[in-house]
C-alpha cells in the first residue's frame, strides 16, 4: 500500500434523490469517470429498492418498458438469501437482484467538488436492460467518450456500449461481451490499427483461478484475438482479479489499475477489494512490462469499511494531474470516493 495524499468522498445515498418517491437510493457508486471540459465527469452508479415492505415477502424489482420499475413480490419461504444484494429461488436456484440500477451524471470542479446533480440520466432500456445498467467506464476517442457498462437481465451480466459528444444525450450501441462477462474497459487510442480492451469472463466452472482477458476489434462492436492478459498471483486478489481503470498513456507504458478481492473467511459474505497497478507495453499491451505484488489502496476510511458491503474498494477511473493522479472508486458499493495518489509512488510500487 502507498501513502494517499487525500482522500475525498464525493457522494453517497442521502446526496442524491431517489429517481421516485416508492423508491429508496441504497447505493451511489463505481462511477465511470472522464475529464470534460474545465471539470469531470461522473456517470455514477445508482441502485435503488422498493420502500415497501411486506411481511413475508421480498421485493424485487425490474425495469419494464413504458413503466419504469416494476416490483415483483416472492414469499421469504420460497428463497434462499445468501447476500443482501441477491436471492435464489429455492425451485430452481436463479437468481434475481434486491435492487435496481441507472446511471446518473454529476459534474465536479477540480475533480472534488460537486456542481450537483443534473436531471440527465442513462436508465435501463430493453430486453437485456431489465435488471438495470450498472458500473460504467469510459474512454476518449477523438472527439468522442465511449462507455462501457454491464447490462443486467435474466439472461445474466453482458457487458453493453454507449457513446456521447455532450453527456446529455447518449448512443446505445448493444451488447459487445457476452454473458457472463464484465470489467470492460477500452484503450484510448487504436493499436496497430485496432481497437483494445480488457474484460473479464466469469467462468462458473472453477477451472482456473480469476483472469483478466485482453480482445481487440476493428470497429468496437466485434471482438476477438482473445488472450489471457495475466491471473491471480497474490493472496489479495485470489479471489477476483479485474481490469478496474481504463488504461492510461505514460512515459513507462500503459497504466492501468486494477482490482481484485481476497477469498472470504468463514462467516463473511465476500473478501476484502483493493486495488493493484499494472503497467503494459505501449505497442504490445498483452505483455505486462511491471505490476504491483501488493494492493496500492485498501480499505481504511468509514466509508470505505462499512456500507452495503463492506470492506471494498474498486477503482473506476483515473484523471491525470501533473505530478498526481486522481484515483476514483466505488467503495462499500454504497459511495463514490476519489484518492489522489503521488505519480512517482505509483511508479515506484511496481517491479
Amino acid at each position: 500500500m502507498i501513502q494517499r495524499l487525500s482522500t475525498t468522498c464525493l457522494c453517497q445515498p442521502a446526496d442524491l434523490q431517489p429517481s421516485r418517491d416508492d423508491l429508496e437510493i441504497v447505493g451511489t457508486f463505481n462511477p465511470g469517470v472522464i475529464a470534460f471540459q474545465d471539470e469531470v465527469i461522473l456517470l455514477v452508479r445508482v441502485a435503488e429498492r422498493p420502500r415497501e415492505q411486506r411481511a413475508g415477502y421480498t421485493a424485487l424489482p425490474r425495469w419494464q418498458s413504458g413503466l419504469g420499475v416494476v416490483v415483483d413480490w416472492i414469499a421469504d419461504a420460497e428463497i434462499k438469501r445468501p447476500d443482501t444484494r441477491f436471492i435464489h429461488r429455492k425451485s430452481d436456484d436463479i437468481v434475481r437482484l434486491t435492487f435496481v440500477s441507472h446511471l446518473r451524471v454529476l459534474h465536479y470542479r477540480n475533480g472534488r467538488l460537486v456542481d450537483g446533480e443534473n436531471a440527465i440520466r442513462f436508465e435501463p432500456q430493453g430486453e437485456f436492460e431489465e435488471f438495470g445498467v450498472e458500473d460504467a467506464r469510459i474512454t476518449r476517442i477523438g472527439g468522442t467518450y465511449w462507455i462501457t457498462y454491464v447490462a443486467v437481465s435474466r439472461h445474466g451480466p453482458a457487458t453493453a456500449l454507449a457513446s456521447t459528444t455532450d453527456f446529455q444525450t447518449f448512443e446505445r450501441h448493444g451488447v459487445i461481451f457476452p454473458i457472463e462477462n464484465k470489467d470492460v474497459v477500452l484503450f484510448p487510442e487504436t493499436i496497430d490499427g485496432e481497437y483494445v480492451a480488457l474484460h473479464r469472463p466469469i467462468g462458473k466452472a472453477p477451472f482456473t483461478e480469476p483472469e483478466v482477458w485482453l480482445a481487440r476489434s476493428p470497429n468496437m462492436i466485434h471482438w476477438g484475438q482473445h488472450d489471457v492478459l495475466q491471473g491471480s498471483d497474490s493472496a489479495w486478489c485470489e479471489g477476483r482479479v479485474a481490469a478496474g481503470t481504463p488504461p492510461i498513456r505514460t512515459p513507462h507504458g500503459w497504466l492501468e489499475i486494477c482490482h481484485g478481492c481476497t477469498k472470504p473467511t468463514p462467516g463473511s459474505r465476500v473478501g476484502t477489494y483493493a486495488a493493484g497497478a499494472l503497467l503494459l507495453d505501449l505497442d504490445e499491451p498483452h505483455r505486462v512490462v511491471a505490476k504491483t505484488s501488493q494492493p496500492i489502496l485498501v480499505p481504511e476510511n468509514d466509508f470505505e469499511c462499512e456500507g452495503f458491503v463492506p470492506n471494498m474498494i474498486v477503482p473506476t477511473g483515473i484523471v491525470d494531474r501533473e505530478e498526481t493522479f486522481l484515483v476514483y472508486c466505488g467503495a462499500a458499493d454504497t459511495a463514490c470516493i476519489v484518492a489522489e495518489l503521488s505519480k512517482r509512488d505509483v511508479f515506484a510500487a511496481m517491479r
